[in-house]
C-alpha cells in the first residue's frame, strides 16, 4: 500500500484515517466517503480501497461500485456523489496552482516548475489537499520536506 511518511502514524496498524491514495481515488470515482463511514469499514475493505487501481475507466467503475456497496453496508445510506474534475490541477505538471503558490508563501517558501513537475501525481494531489482553506494543514510542512521541496524545516515550521 502506498502512503507517505507524514501519514504513517494513522496508516500502519489499521489504516485509521483515510490516506491520500484513497482520497485521490475518491475524487477520481466521484464519491465522498466520510471518516465515520471509513471507520466502520473492515481493515480488509480499507486495504482494498487503498490498493485497488482506479485510473482506467473500467477500474473507476469497479472502484465506484465497491464504494457504493461499502457505504450502503456501513451507513445504510446512499453515497454522496461529487463532481469528477476532468482536468484536475494535480495532473498538470507545467502549472503550479495559485492556491499552492499562495500557501507556500505563508511559510516563506517557493516551489518552482521544475520541482512541481518532478513530483508524482499523488504527491501533487496531496499538496493541493493539504493547502485547502479550512484544512488543518499540520502535515503540509512535513509533506513539502518529505517530497524534497526543501531540505530542512525552518524554525517556524519545525514541529
Amino acid at each position: 500500500m502506498e502512503y507517505f511518511r507524514f501519514e504513517s502514524d494513522f496508516v500502519e496498524e489499521n489504516i485509521r484515517c483515510i490516506p491520500m491514495t484513497v482520497r485521490l481515488k475518491l475524487d477520481l470515482a466521484g464519491i465522498k466517503l466520510s471518516l465515520a463511514a471509513w471507520s466502520r469499514c473492515t481493515v480488509e475493505e480499507r486495504y482494498a480501497l487503498a490498493t485497488l487501481q482506479c485510473y482506467l475507466p473500467a477500474e473507476k467503475r469497479f472502484y465506484r461500485q465497491l464504494l457504493v456497496t461499502i457505504i450502503l453496508r456501513t451507513t445504510g445510506e446512499a453515497p454522496v456523489e461529487i463532481p469528477v474534475d476532468t482536468d484536475p490541477p494535480w495532473d498538470n505538471c507545467q502549472v503550479i496552482p495559485s492556491s499552492l503558490q499562495d500557501h507556500v508563501k505563508l511559510y516563506g517558501l517557493v516551489i518552482d516548475k521544475r520541482s512541481w513537475s518532478r513530483l508524482t501525481r499523488l504527491q501533487r494531489f496531496a499538496l493541493l489537499k493539504l493547502c485547502r482553506p479550512g484544512h488543518e494543514n499540520r502535515n503540509f510542512p512535513l509533506a513539502i520536506k518529505e517530497f524534497g521541496l526543501i531540505n530542512y524545516l525552518p524554525e517556524k515550521l519545525a514541529l
